[in-house]
């Protein structure tokens, strides 16, 4: 077992179950009814306690003249695939469930049980005493081929797994969660990136793209690569401060919390000098990018400068975005 599982699982409990609480105190029942109702929503919540809450969905648009019914299936598939294993040894209560989609879009059928697509990935987590979800993923990996039989079942093995489809499937469930513990203590997600990781290394052997470090840099080998690479670490490190430390406390100290994230952010400078346009720097923007505009517009003159000048430095890719920072309203 995770040996951050009960600090993890307090913390994301308390994040989960803040609103079910001021709701109880808002509200006057019997106590008896209250009793009742509270063991109920214990057992249900126990009763699913599968780790990942996923929404998928399957566009098949660009295939003509195709059997419609099919994508219905995998869409079905996948889902239950994605929702109903358990990925982790924790317990999740229902509240708890990482919330995620993803969107497959078949591009090609070569044949009857062959397709090409791209699929994309988002996550998010909650923010505590907030209703505003903060996203975790934003990802699309352009190189998804995989065969599938009408009603096929979805099987996977850690040891060996032949599918591509499962593969791809459950190494991105893996990221999606090692995503989510990191946000709740440092390097929590390390168990779970090492289980991509080794569905990386088991995938060598398939003629599938996606899997190989010579193929391009912007693919699942670099991914994984980049997550345990010491030159990333302060990456890792940002995951943690600016959820936990920054966004978790914001509803208690504003300004304290946004400076964490500021020197988290200034951290990333070595990163971006070291490994100049890496994978890991781009999926971690290509989720926050939004966030971080809307974080500061807010802010200090003083700070909206400080912050921008960093940005424009290590994800000069939206550029565009951040200049927005400076010209938004703050103190």
């Amino acid at each position: 077992m995770n040996k951050n599982k009960s600090a993890i699982s307090k913390t994301k409990l308390a994040v989960g179950s803040w609103q079910l609480a001021a709701r109880t105190k808002q509200t006057s029942v019997p106590t008896a009814y209250c009793l009742l109702l509270t063991i109920f929503l214990f057992m249900s919540n126990y009763a699913q306690s599968q780790e990942l809450n996923c929404g998928v969905s399957v566009n098949s648009s660009m295939v003509n003249g195709s059997d419609k019914t099919i994508f219905q299936t995998l869409q079905t598939a996948i889902r239950e695939f994605l929702n109903n294993r358990h990925w982790t040894n924790d317990k999740f209560l229902n509240q708890e469930r990482i919330d995620c989609n993803m969107l497959i879009n078949i591009t090609s059928r070569p044949s009857t049980d062959q397709f090409v697509a791209t699929l994309q990935i988002q996550s998010s987590r909650p923010v505590y005493k907030a209703s505003y979800p903060c996203p975790m993923i934003n990802h699309m990996d352009q190189d998804f081929t995989f065969t599938y039989v009408q009603d096929q079942y979805l099987d996977y093995t850690e040891a060996g797994n032949k599918s591509n489809l499962t593969s791809v499937i459950a190494y991105y469930a893996y990221i999606i969660i090692g995503m989510d513990y990191d946000s709740f203590s440092p390097n929590g997600g390390s168990p779970y990136f090492a289980k991509a990781q080794s569905i990386v290394t088991d995938a060598q052997n398939l003629p599938d793209l996606g899997w190989k470090a010579f193929e391009n840099t912007r693919n699942r080998y670099w991914l994984t690569d980049n997550l345990f690479n010491t030159q990333f670490k302060p990456v890792r490190d940002l995951l943690y401060i600016y959820h936990r430390q920054g966004f978790d406390m914001m509803s208690e100290n504003a300004p304290e919390a946004r400076a964490k994230i500021t020197e988290a952010l200034k951290a990333l400078r070595k990163v971006n000098s070291d490994q100049p346009n890496s994978l890991l720097m781009k999926f971690f923007f290509n989720a926050k990018a939004d966030e971080i505009v809307n974080l500061y517009s807010g802010a200090y003159a003083d700070e909206k400068s400080q912050v921008v000048t960093v940005l424009d430095e290590v994800d000069p890719a939206n550029l565009a975005k951040y200049s927005a920072i400076q010209t938004a309203g703050g103190k």
